[in-house]
């Protein structure tokens, strides 16, 4: 059996938006992933276009997942459509930051 989509996502958990301090699953910011005979794309966004961290928060989603066994390739795909919210982040996060 090869990697699934949740193997996926669990190994996303795993990166951290350094500013906002959560994982990129819960914040919301992972929009889809696509798995086919090892290679995996993945659409996610950022909490902000103007994040001075872009590259680096992109090599660690392809590192998370490239370091899962059977995944021949990874394609991160970072779009701004539909604009990331707070209201994408799951309630334990917005819970945290008092917004429940």
């Amino acid at each position: 059996m090869g990697v699934t989509k949740e193997k996926i996502y669990e190994a996303l958990k795993n990166v951290r938006d350094p500013e906002i301090g959560f994982n990129i699953v819960d914040l919301g910011l992972v929009y889809d992933v696509e798995v086919q005979n090892g290679k995996v794309n993945i659409k996610m966004t950022l909490s902000s276009p103007s994040c001075p961290l872009s590259g680096t928060i992109l090599s660690w989603v392809e590192s998370a997942v490239r370091n899962l066994e059977g995944i021949e390739d990874v394609d991160v795909e970072l779009v701004w459509e539909p604009k990331w919210s707070i209201e994408m982040a799951t309630d334990e996060v917005k819970k945290a930051l008092g917004m429940l």
